[in-house]
């Protein structure tokens, strides 16, 4: 049966949200395998002399961890 870790992570982006979970998943991407799903918690837009200046997402990527047979 396989285990499934969840950890919670930050990404972000100055052009969209979209961008900042695209950009999330790929950097994650990188160091674990077999990512399952990314739930979006929070969003947020940091905001200076009243213009978006980035977009953040906070959010919780569950994957699979490989069994060790010993």
């Amino acid at each position: 049966m396989p285990i499934v870790k969840v950890i919670e992570v930050i990404g972000s982006s100055e052009k969209s949200f979209d961008e900042a979970v695209i950009h999330c998943v790929n950097e994650l991407s990188k160091t674990i395998r077999d990512i399952d799903s990314v739930f979006i918690r929070e969003f947020i837009i940091h905001v200076k002399k009243g213009r978006p200046v980035s977009y953040e997402i906070i959010c919780n990527v569950s994957f699979r961890i490989d069994a060790v047979n010993k």
